[in-house]
């Protein structure tokens, strides 16, 4: 079963992505703010992460970079899913090394297909 760990200070969010998630058969892991999300990926080493921008602490941006140089979490795919919607965000959280960039809110549709396409599954989304 693939494992995701979302990493997202916001319980609304994180209720809907976990909600999306599940309806998928994928199994969810929530960690609130950059540090434990680090933290968590490096404990459960999850398939994939999800993570938001704006959180306390170290951001998004901050902690997709400590998890892409970190030769342990270094293989597990990031996308970022945020609100900041600017095209200069997309090309900053790429290049700390997301794998994908989505503004939310997120369509469930599109949100599996990415997570499929980071994981290598060329299996289209189930209707």
């Amino acid at each position: 079963m693939t494992h995701i760990l979302i990493i997202d200070d916001s319980p609304t969010e994180v209720h809907v992505f976990k909600s999306m998630l599940m309806n998928n058969d994928i199994e969810v892991s929530v960690a609130k703010n950059g540090e434990e999300g680090i933290e968590k990926a490096i404990e459960i080493k999850p398939d994939c992460i999800l993570m938001d921008v704006v959180m306390p602490g170290k951001n998004g941006f901050q902690a997709t970079r400590d998890l892409s140089r970190n030769p342990v979490t270094s293989s597990i795919p990031v996308i970022i899913i945020t609100t900041k919607d600017q095209e200069t965000d997309k090309i900053w959280g790429m290049r700390q090394g997301a794998k994908d960039y989505i503004v939310k809110p997120a369509d469930e549709r599109d949100l599996i297909e990415r997570i499929n396409r980071v994981l290598g599954f060329d299996r289209s989304y189930d209707d």
